[in-house]
């Protein structure tokens, strides 16, 4: 069951490549437009897990993950400082993006920068803005 439920995460990310980004996109705005909160509460949603909507509040559930790139899978979380951060007693140094890991040494992310839903390398992601925490909701 799980293993389906990622599957269909993975397959659900990959449709949404190059739909635009918008700061603040709001739920009901999917799947025409996301940023990044938005856009990973999307897929989980559509697999049958409710997320928050922000990615600091994202971050603060599912189990962590470490030692990092060795251990990561399809559907786990990588959370980042980003462009705007947002601040809790957990993360004081800020949380301001997330993206979803979908498998072969690959994210999919709604990014600001490139204005639209990206496939990027999770190596080139990770050294691009300040790492926080990786995050498995799928256990």
């Amino acid at each position: 069951m799980k293993n389906r439920k990622i599957k269909r995460l993975v397959r659900l990310a990959y449709k949404q490549l190059g739909k635009p980004y918008k700061y603040g996109a709001k739920p009901y705005e999917a799947p025409k437009q996301f940023d990044c909160s938005s856009f990973v509460q999307y897929l989980y949603k559509r697999i049958g897990i409710e997320l928050p909507r922000t990615a600091l509040k994202q971050a603060l559930i599912g189990r962590i993950l470490k030692p990092v790139l060795r251990n990561l899978k399809p559907g786990d979380l990588i959370f980042i400082k980003g462009g705007w951060g947002h601040y809790n007693p957990e993360f004081p140094d800020g949380i301001g993006h997330v993206a979803l890991y979908v498998g072969n040494g690959k994210v999919v992310n709604a990014r600001g920068e490139a204005k639209k839903v990206v496939e990027e390398e999770a190596e080139e992601f990770l050294k691009r803005k300040d790492f926080r925490i990786v995050k498995r909701i799928l256990v």
